[in-house]
């Protein structure tokens, strides 16, 4: 199993805020880390079987939702959303926990 702790729409890298201020740019970059680790984890998003999205607006919510899946494309997690007043910084907007099963 693969657990991803909250991922934001940050550079791994540098720790650059990316997508200030919009929801669907925040949740690709969000997507594409969890893809990454994942990979590097030796899984794939096919794997993934549990999402919990948090946003600061339940506006943000379809668009978001959209997005992920873009990346989740014949994949079915179970999927909880929570709104929350804020996250760790005021300019993140999307917060996403993966959970992922690697087949034997």
């Amino acid at each position: 199993m693969v657990f991803l702790r909250g991922q934001v729409a940050q550079d791994l890298g540098g720790c650059e805020n990316i997508g200030i201020g919009d929801a669907v740019s925040q949740t690709r970059k969000t997507m594409e880390t969890i893809d990454t680790l994942l990979q590097e984890a030796g899984s794939e998003m096919a794997h993934v079987c549990w999402i919990v999205v948090y946003l600061v607006d339940i506006r943000h919510r379809e668009a978001a939702y959209q997005e992920m899946g873009k990346w989740l494309k014949g994949v079915h997690p179970c999927l909880t959303g929570i709104v929350v007043s804020a996250l760790a910084r005021p300019e993140w907007l999307v917060e996403t926990e993966v959970t992922a099963v690697i087949p034997d």
